[in-house]
């Protein structure tokens, strides 16, 4: 069953995700990335390739024929993942392959909104019985 958790009081989202799609690639996994449009997708993209002076997560779109060698994929157009390791969502809704992954990462923001659509998002895995953890990043650095 996919292990949930959401990563609260973020001040900056694409930063957060680099941060953990970077940890995650570290350890080995492959990453997808939900992104809900074209601009957040292409912002990451460019957030990957200068997050980090000493290191690079390779990355690339899923269509790319690259994709099946690359750790990290950056998708906005609800692609077929091609890996089931870990997905980070920066969508307002789950997406419908979730429950493929073996680890789901919610990133919530300090918008209003963006807090309420997530309750919305907890609510629905809690409703289905899916593990949930929440790491409250007001209380660390991010």
């Amino acid at each position: 069953m996919t292990a949930i958790d959401f990563y609260t009081h973020v001040t900056d989202k694409l930063r957060t995700a680099c941060r953990l799609a970077g940890k995650a690639h570290a350890g080995g996994l492959h990453v997808h990335v939900a992104c809900p449009d074209a601009d957040t997708a292409q912002a990451l993209d460019r957030l990957l390739w200068t997050a980090s002076p000493t290191g690079f997560v390779p990355h690339c779109d899923p269509q790319h024929r690259l994709a099946p060698v690359t750790a990290v994929h950056i998708d906005h157009t609800g692609a077929d993942p091609l890996h089931d390791g870990v997905l980070i969502n920066l969508r307002a809704e789950q997406p419908p392959y979730f429950s493929r992954f073996e680890r789901l990462i919610e990133i919530v923001s300090l918008d209003d909104e963006d807090r309420r659509l997530a309750r919305e998002r907890y609510r629905f895995y809690r409703e289905r019985g899916y593990p949930l953890d929440s790491h409250d990043l007001s209380r660390s650095a991010q």
